[in-house]
């Protein structure tokens, strides 16, 4: 889920995405993943864009994944078949905070093979690089503070200052899910109001896709294990009880009992 908002804030608003990632914002259009091969890795966390000069190969990770070395060598060569002339920047993303030496490797090797790409870790990026462009203010409460609650604030408090309402919409709902990464849910609401939230495009496909699964699972054995799934993660991002309720078929009663068991 949070990868897929990354994917979102990136195609929405892909030039303040490129004026934090490459230092100014170049005009890049969208890449298909397709267009490099016809049976791509991985499509959910990973964002193409092109200029006549360059490719920016970008991909957000929640946790460590082992196989990411592999996969950026990959699109690498992908790229260079496709378009031999073009400059390749690959950049991986990693939002949660960890240990694991997994999210310090930005290379692959193989035999004789080698290949390098960077890495960013979001805990690790001063707070202020995120507060001035729309786009990026999601990214804010994960990145090198000690005090998330504070700096969400501060996004919502810019978030505010945002005339678009359309942009408005989005970037609070993004900012609201991304700090669920870090912050109780308890505090997001109280930082954010669910009525703007509602109103966005992330909310309405987070509750189309809700819909969809839970109708979609409900034909098959293991109903109410499937159902209460479903409700945890709509839970996560921060969905009332009653539209819970109405998506999985189950009763308020046995929305809060869930939603007790994981605060537990």
């Amino acid at each position: 889920m949070y990868d897929n908002i990354c994917k979102f804030l990136a195609e929405n608003y892909k030039d303040d995405l490129v004026t934090w990632l490459l230092g100014s914002p170049i005009p890049l259009t969208k890449l298909s993943p397709t267009e490099l091969s016809n049976e791509p890795i991985r499509a959910d966390s990973l964002i193409l864009l092109q200029s006549n000069q360059l490719i920016l190969h970008s991909e957000f990770q929640t946790d460590p994944d082992k196989y990411i070395p592999f996969r950026m060598t990959d699109y690498r060569i992908r790229g260079y078949r496709k378009f031999p002339d073009k400059e390749m920047r690959q950049i991986v993303v990693y939002l949660r905070k960890t240990d694991s030496e997994l999210v310090y490797q930005n290379s692959f090797r193989l035999s004789k093979t080698y290949h390098e790409f960077e890495v960013i870790r979001l805990w690790e990026q001063p707070t202020e690089k995120f507060m001035n462009l729309p786009g990026l203010l999601p990214f804010a409460v994960l990145s090198q503070t000690k005090e998330p609650t504070m700096v969400l604030n501060e996004v919502a408090k810019a978030v505010e200052t945002i005339t678009d309402q359309r942009l408005q919409r989005n970037i609070a709902a993004a900012s609201s899910i991304l700090a669920g990464l870090v912050l109780d849910k308890e505090v997001i609401r109280k930082i954010f109001r669910s009525e703007i939230m509602r109103e966005s495009v992330i909310y309405q496909e987070i509750l189309e896709e809700g819909k969809a699964e839970g109708k979609a699972e409900g034909k098959t054995e293991g109903k109410a294990e499937k159902a209460r799934n479903v409700a945890i993660n709509l839970l996560k991002i921060g969905m009332s009880l009653e539209q819970i309720a109405q998506v999985t078929e189950l009763s308020i009663q046995q929305v809060e009992e869930i939603q007790t068991s994981i605060q537990g």
